[in-house]
């Protein structure tokens, strides 16, 4: 049967290629709260917190993309937007006769159709604020449904269907699936979209700035004169993307109609007080966890979305109180020997600052350590090489591990880790290119283990107390964090 826009019926077994992303372990749980038997594979091991996720649901893993992981024969295939349509179970599936469709087309047949959808978008900030918005309408009697590109840890998971009218989702411009090169966020169905950013990324895809603003061009064109969009007006790009909306347009950002203030930071509890303003005038004061310029605008942005449903200041003052956070944002993971570890998502130049930043605001003069891992399609081109350079100003000390799958980006248009440490020491940091490659070096085709135990081993040897060591990496890093936390537990429980 070949690619499908109706869901099959019967529908009782459903399988995911590509189960161990963010995205598609969330549709995972989803199928199985919904009643459906899932199966799923990926391209190797999945590491946590998506694998905790997936066992806590029962979903076996197949480590693999075989062909023969479809031998049981479900009534309808996902297909995620990393398979390749050469991979062995692809090219099964497309010779085979069993119906297929894209992540983002399953949600908006069986999870949207009749929600008031909510759709996060831009380049940066989307995780978190989809995170939060979906906190906010649960902690005020709402039970939305949710979408969030990690795990939110008020519901320690990642998306459930929801019994509210709302709907929150992570809106992604990458693209669809091999056979869907249009964003994922057109399949979502806004009633209103959040626009926090737009930015040159996703480099595998898109040219240019200009080519990433057609794709957001393209949400805000399919919005309902009823609906409307909430944008970051004192960012030229988003300013041009949203300009010709066809519904109400909250603007927000400094000096906008809806700004914020910080107040006050608390180092010690992690925390930070603001004031969000609409019109100059203090619509609110709200404490949470989420630390940082860019935070305050991420919850600016969702108490005016919020607004317009009908939500009040005084329900939204203990919402924020109450929020978690998320999993792999700024994420304190453990504090052996009294060295903080702090696993975080950032891998855009842009991201990468902002979180440094956030992090040298929340945990003070400690010293901070940034590990990085280009493995993102955009991180592993040289498309940001001189920004990267720029991006780590607020951390003591810089590590740099090597790329990792670079067989198809042509040499002269891959990420120089060795020119980064240079330029970083050139601006006065401590940087180093550790994994097993020396110095200057060509990468050999080590693995993602063998780069997280060097790492690990030499950044064991040399944190002290008080340090705060922050792991910046959109994957599993090679288990990085896990070996960190093992390692100086040894270390200062040797020396306890």
């Amino acid at each position: 049967m070949p690619l499908v826009d109706t869901l099959p019926s019967p529908l009782r077994t459903v399988h995911i290629m590509g189960v161990g992303g963010t995205a598609m372990a969330a549709l995972a749980g989803m199928l199985v709260d919904a009643g459906y038997q899932v199966t799923g594979s990926d391209r190797g091991r999945v590491y946590p917190p998506m694998s905790d996720y997936l066992e806590r649901l029962g979903i076996r893993v197949m480590e693999g993309y075989q062909a023969s992981n479809l031998d049981h024969r479900p009534d309808l295939v996902v297909v995620g937007n990393a398979i390749r349509a050469d991979y062995e179970e692809a090219a099964a599936l497309l010779r085979g006769d069993l119906p297929y469709l894209s992540f983002p087309s399953l949600l908006g047949l069986r999870f949207l159709a009749e929600r008031q959808s909510i759709v996060v978008a831009g380049t940066h900030g989307k995780t978190t604020t989809t995170a939060l918005i979906a906190w906010l309408l649960e902690a005020t009697g709402r039970q939305p449904g949710f979408l969030v590109g990690g795990v939110a840890r008020n519901f320690d998971r990642t998306a459930r269907a929801g019994a509210g009218p709302h709907f929150v989702i992570e809106g992604d411009e990458y693209d669809t699936a091999f056979f869907d090169k249009g964003p994922k966020f057109l399949h979502y169905r806004p009633r209103t979209a959040i626009l926090t950013s737009v930015e040159f990324d996703h480099a595998d895809i898109y040219r240019d700035l200009a080519h990433c603003q057609e794709a957001f061009r393209k949400l805000v064109g399919i919005l309902p004169a009823e609906g409307c969009l909430v944008a970051r007006w004192d960012s030229d790009a988003v300013a041009e993307v949203a300009a010709q909306a066809p519904c109400e347009v909250r603007r927000y950002g400094p000096d906008q109609d809806w700004d914020g203030r910080i107040e006050e930071v608390d180092t010690q509890a992690g925390t930070m007080r603001f004031t969000v303003l609409r019109e100059g005038r203090a619509f609110g004061s709200f404490r949470s966890i989420l630390v940082g310029e860019h935070n305050l605008y991420n919850q600016v942005a969702a108490v005016a979305a919020l607004e317009r449903e009908g939500l009040t200041a005084a329900e939204l003052v203990p919402a924020f109180a109450s929020f978690q956070g998320i999993k792999r944002r700024q994420e304190v993971l453990g504090e052996p020997g009294g060295v903080t570890v702090i696993d975080d998502f950032a891998h855009h130049p842009t991201a990468v600052r902002v979180t440094l930043d956030a992090l040298r605001l929340r945990f003070g003069g400690r010293r901070l350590w940034a590990i990085f891992e280009p493995r993102s399609n955009t991180s592993r081109r040289a498309v940001f090489q001189q920004e990267y350079a720029q991006a780590f100003d607020a951390a003591d000390l810089v590590v740099v591990a090597p790329p990792q799958d670079l067989d198809r980006i042509a040499v002269e248009d891959r990420m120089d880790p060795a020119r980064l440490v240079a330029d970083l020491r050139a601006r006065g940091k401590e940087a180093f290119l550790w994994g097993g490659v020396p110095e200057g070096a060509p990468s050999p085709l080590w693995s993602a283990e063998a780069v997280a135990e060097d790492i690990a081993a030499r950044v064991v040897a040399n944190a002290m107390p008080e340090d705060v060591v922050a792991v910046l990496s959109n994957g599993g890093f090679g288990g990085l964090h896990g070996r960190l936390l093992a390692g100086l537990a040894r270390r200062f429980g040797e020396a306890g």
